[in-house]
């Protein structure tokens, strides 16, 4: 209810403003308070763990899988082409070249992620099929935010991880946009310019708040999922766990997904 007011209050407060515009009002309360989730805060004090950054990984791997396919799919959409950057924006490439450094060469076999994520790929799926323009609000906050933040949470990674290479951090990387400012401008424009209906246009803008709300559940569950998953490994003796790291790290996760998900199902 609180996120469709959002929406309502940015699209009647100024309706003669841009789109990306109307999408930053509508979301504002929402995007402080994906900041201040556990996950983000501790990257803000450059304390983020290796645990925590191989969840996201695989968090982010199954939401941009799920994004860029419909992305492709829907590239001719009058809605979508506009916005449809593969060449400067995909991350799919990016996230499966981490995965592997982290996870090794059958990383496609280790990737958990908790309900939240899984929520948050159906509803790409379902409205790249039934409401393709609604695909612009989420293409817009995640390209949008991971040009914006990603060089400075690479570097914030790489110290707080110790690595010594940029091994493991691709995400973080554009190659393909030589100046992020300039090509922010370039996609806000390009985004302007998508002809919508007022109908259109209040379900983007209600699609952008679900996106970060959706972006809000996915780090609490993977908060949720990590402090049960280190819970359960002091509790079980040492002998019983897998002598891999990866192993035991994967063996954790597994019960708190257990217990994590089926909360989450029943909830929604």
């Amino acid at each position: 209810m609180e996120s469709m007011k959002s929406a309502r209050k940015a699209e009647t407060g100024n309706p003669g403003s841009d789109l990306s515009e109307q999408i930053k009002a509508a979301t504002k309360e929402n995007h402080v308070r994906a900041e201040n989730t556990q996950l983000m805060l501790s990257y803000q004090k450059g304390q983020i763990t290796l645990r925590q950054y191989k969840v996201l990984l695989c968090s982010l791997y199954e939401i941009y899988k799920a994004l860029e396919e419909e992305l492709d799919r829907n590239s001719s959409h009058p809605a979508v082409a506009p916005i449809y950057f593969p060449q400067e924006l995909a991350r799919l490439e990016a996230l499966e070249r981490d995965l592997e450094h982290f996870f090794g060469p059958n990383w496609q076999k280790k990737v958990i992620v908790p309900a939240a994520t899984q929520k948050y790929e159906q509803r790409l799926r379902k409205i790249g099929k039934q409401n393709p323009e609604l695909l612009v609000a989420h293409a817009y906050t995640r390209y949008l935010g991971d040009l914006s933040g990603g060089q400075v949470l690479g570097k914030i990674t790489q110290k707080s991880l110790g690595l010594s290479s940029k091994e493991g951090l691709s995400f973080f990387s554009f190659p393909g946009v030589s100046s992020p400012n300039r090509f922010k401008q370039l996609y806000r424009s390009r985004m302007n310019s998508i002809e919508l209906t007022e109908r259109e246009k209040a379900a983007v803008l209600e699609e952008a708040v679900s996106a970060f709300e959706l972006n809000i559940q996915v780090f609490d569950d993977l908060q949720k999922m990590l402090s049960i998953t280190a819970e359960t490994e002091s509790q079980i003796p040492a002998t019983r766990l897998p002598s891999s790291p990866l192993l035991q790290f994967t063996a954790g996760l597994c019960f708190a997904l257990a217990t994590v998900g089926v909360g989450m199902f029943i909830t929604y």
